[in-house]
């Protein structure tokens, strides 16, 4: 596998990098970001975390905005941020909408026409990043966490629910918590997994706690009381109430005057990084 360097920097003690590679699941060249913090060796691989961004971002925009970076180098904790769709696949509609296509992949395998020859963030997720970043980096696999915004929070919550054995420590910030019942959710899903809503339950958090699916630690959500998509598009509450009945330990915060950007999860993000090492640095 050949890697291509795009810039490297030192941050906070350590290394920060922006990378690209062949990607075999999306049949396309992937690109990603990746921190490193001092002291990480192949004698000492250190724990990471998979960071999702939400709908219009890519690779680059939690580690540039959410100043996870600080609190990741304190904490002795790797981080590697994804993008948030294929990119140049040439699918028909695919920049046609914000909401749709590119920069809005929602972290699944799409099985329809024409989008399943390109759209598998859900593989690319799930095995081929990590092994691409575990050959290359001082990681170790056994300590992984996942963490998301928005459209990333719906993906970090499904791939931990999904694969406990995967995904050691979760949390989120204003994840779409239920998308087959909302319009960003309902739009995504039909196009990618067709008109059959028995196809969506896999990948909608709230459903998968329904059907049983639970994690075993603490699902950690943070949510702005003043975010204006949390009416119509987020509700926690669906979340709120399946954990409650499937006996899965949640923490859901909510934070009167704070919105949708990444001021809010730039207040928060330590708490975040204190959640996941407390997991990961005790396994």
């Amino acid at each position: 596998m050949t890697l291509t360097t795009r810039s490297e920097h030192l941050c906070c003690g350590g290394q920060l990098g922006f990378y690209s590679h062949q990607s075999e699941e999306l049949g396309l060249v992937a690109s990603f970001g990746a921190f490193i913090p001092k002291g990480a060796s192949r004698e000492k691989p250190v724990p990471v975390i998979h960071l999702l961004a939400g709908l219009t971002c890519n690779h680059e925009t939690f580690l540039i905005k959410s100043n996870v970076v600080r609190f990741a180098a304190q904490h002795g904790i790797a981080l590697i941020a994804t993008d948030t769709s294929p990119r140049g696949a040439g699918t028909t509609g695919e920049t046609d909408s914000w909401d749709l296509g590119a920069g809005a992949g929602f972290y699944l395998d799409a099985t329809q026409s024409p989008w399943r020859a390109h759209y598998r963030m859900g593989s690319y997720l799930d095995r081929e990043l990590p092994a691409v970043t575990e050959a290359i980096f001082p990681l170790d696999g056994t300590k992984r966490g996942i963490m998301g915004h928005s459209m990333g929070g719906h993906g970090a919550l499904v791939h931990a629910l999904n694969r406990p054995d995967l995904w050691k420590s979760v949390s989120a910030f204003a994840p779409i918590a239920h998308p087959a019942a909302v319009p960003w959710g309902e739009k995504a899903f039909t196009a990618y997994l067709g008109p059959d809503r028995a196809a969506w339950a896999s990948n909608d958090a709230t459903l998968l706690l329904k059907a049983g699916h639970k994690h075993p630690t603490t699902l950690l959500i943070d949510q702005g009381n003043a975010d204006q998509f949390l009416e119509k598009q987020l509700q926690p509450w669906h979340l709120e109430a399946a954990a409650k009945e499937a006996g899965q330990p949640l923490k859901l915060r909510h934070h009167a005057g704070y919105d949708h950007s990444y001021w809010f999860i730039q207040s928060f993000i330590e708490d975040h990084l204190t959640h996941h090492a407390s997991v990961l640095n005790n396994i």
